[in-house]
């Protein structure tokens, strides 16, 4: 673990406690909306009882502490070289410009100490300043629920503007693009944030009635996984962010149904023809065609 358990949600929600304990006499009331707030709510079943039993020697049954200082939790050395390499990456920057800054530390790992070879190389231009611009109005639109224009680029090369009312933002780690989901009749749909040109809050009222967010149709694959050279641990890691199911149908034989959106179908067929002889699609027929498409046409680009 890189987080030690330290730090975690209860001792967050016990240095909490003691922080208010240390201004004031703090009552049962308060004490059970700091445990919700800062762990889980069954955590009240385990912490309120510590308390009042004293089993947890830091507060007094009349709601004082003996102790004087206000808890201090400091981060550790790993974890500030942790936070200092995820800082480094460019889609941070999308979120914040002021990152914190540990100029002693190395960081945990850069971009050079891992290779992604099944990712397309034309991504987002992260470093962009229109596009991060253009990243946090949308992210603030989502928010506070209010339109948008967008101008993006047509075929013709020609500037086309429209108005959305961007729902929510979708990354495709394949495409390395980030995608704005929009409602609306009319409007409604899927963007590609690296092709919108400008983004400007939009004052007046939209013309058409945001009915309902249109979304990429959903679909699925269903394929046979033989578990060989640790296959079904990879497979399952590797479309860990997919819904899907899995079953054992024989030994080191599993059955896995992956749901994923239509427009993404592309990049599984590339994804599934990764692992090779391990898969075996059985279904729908209509992904089973294209799996033997692509392997035919990888076959004649054979010298």
């Amino acid at each position: 673990m890189i987080f030690s358990e330290l730090y975690s949600a209860y001792y967050n929600a016990v240095a909490a406690i003691i922080k208010k304990a240390v201004d004031h006499p703090i009552g049962k009331k308060e004490l059970r909306k700091i445990i919700e707030k800062q762990a889980f709510g069954e955590s009240i079943l385990s912490i309120e009882p510590a308390f009042e039993n004293e089993r947890w020697q830091v507060l007094k049954t009349d709601g004082t502490t003996n102790i004087k200082h206000r808890p201090n939790m400091p981060l550790t050395l790993i974890q500030k070289r942790w936070l200092k390499a995820i800082s480094m990456d460019p889609r941070v920057r999308l979120f914040a410009d002021e990152l914190p800054d540990y100029p002693d530390v190395e960081p945990l790992f850069t971009a050079e100490d891992y290779c992604i070879f099944d990712k397309y190389s034309d991504g987002d231009d992260y470093e962009s300043e229109t596009y991060r611009r253009n990243f946090r109005l949308i992210m603030d639109a989502i928010r506070k629920a209010y339109p948008v224009t967008i101008t993006t680029l047509s075929r013709n090369g020609r500037g086309l503007k429209r108005i959305i009312l961007p729902k929510s933002l979708e990354y495709s780690e394949k495409d390395d693009k980030f995608r704005v989901i929009t409602s609306g009749k009319r409007t409604g749909g899927v963007y590609n944030l690296g092709r919108i040109l400008s983004c400007e809050r939009y004052e007046g009222e939209m013309r058409e009635e945001p009915a309902r967010i249109k979304r990429s149709r959903k679909s699925k694959v269903t394929f046979e996984l033989y578990d060989q050279r640790n296959a079904l641990e990879r497979v399952l890691l590797h479309f860990a962010h997919f819904e899907k199911e899995a079953e054992k149908i024989e030994k080191d034989k599993y059955r896995i149904t992956i749901r994923f959106n239509e427009d993404d179908k592309t990049e599984m067929v590339i994804r599934i023809l990764s692992f090779g002889p391990m898969i075996r699609v059985t279904e729908p027929a209509s992904f089973v065609k294209l799996i033997k498409e692509r392997l035919i046409k990888q076959l004649d680009c054979e010298p």
